[in-house]
């Protein structure tokens, strides 16, 4: 992994209800780019979500974003109080990205 960057690798879980006021604070913090992966099941403290059951409207959503350490501080500060709201969870692991060029 010679030619390889150190990052934060976020993998961050809530209701589909809070993904613009989520996005919204990962522009703030200036992250330049993500990937959302729609309509995720599961289990944790909101109970069992399984998307193919068609009678649960709750829909979970994950994001997945991988930022260097100064930009993963503002993320993090800004993510703080907004989890408390949004429920769900967030993993932060350290990690090595490839980048292309």
């Amino acid at each position: 992994m010679d030619d390889s960057i150190v990052m934060k690798r976020f993998e961050i879980v809530i209701g589909a209800e809070y993904v613009d006021q989520l996005t919204e604070l990962l522009e703030r913090s200036e992250v330049s780019g993500y990937t959302v992966f729609k309509n995720v099941g599961g289990i944790g403290s909101r109970g069992i979500r399984n998307p193919d059951d068609v009678l649960i409207t709750d829909e979970n959503i994950v994001i997945i974003l991988a930022c260097k350490e100064d930009r993963a501080q503002k993320v993090l500060n800004e993510l703080g109080m907004a989890m408390k709201g949004f429920g769900g969870m967030c993993l932060v692991s350290n990690c090595h990205a490839q980048m292309p060029g």
